[in-house]
């Protein structure tokens, strides 16, 4: 049991050194890309920040945050082809019923307004 805490343990500081590592990937990528803005051209810095960008991805996957945060990116992606999406004209008549559902519901506090108005300023006396 002391032998599966100590490996946890061992492991919770590597994922955090790796993931500290990468942090400071990313940060050296975009100072870099900043700080050279007069030495070199677009081109180059861009690629500077690409290469720290992929070097901290790489970085993060090593830990067990980064794998599991990949296996639901893959999760994701699976379920979203299972989708069926909707064809062109359904898009078309659920906008359509929606929005005549909603200029019926204001008509219908319109109205509902407009009565309690009547309502309360004939209480009161201020309407006339």
């Amino acid at each position: 049991m002391e032998a599966q805490n100590t490996e946890k343990a061992g492991s919770s500081y590597k994922d955090a050194a790796f993931l500290l590592i990468a942090a400071v990937a990313l940060l050296g990528g975009m100072f870099a890309f900043y700080y050279f803005e007069g030495q070199f051209n677009s081109l180059v810095r861009t690629l500077i920040l690409l290469a720290s960008f992929a070097v901290t991805l790489t970085l993060a996957y090593q830990t067990e945050l980064g794998r599991e945060l990949w296996g639901y990116v893959s999760g994701a992606r699976t379920e979203m082809r299972k989708v069926v999406w909707p064809t062109r004209q359904q898009s078309v008549q659920t906008t359509l019923m929606i929005a005549v559902v909603v200029l019926i519901m204001a008509l219908l506090l319109w109205g509902l307004d407009s009565a309690l108005l009547k309502g309360v300023e004939t209480l009161t006396g201020r309407g006339a």
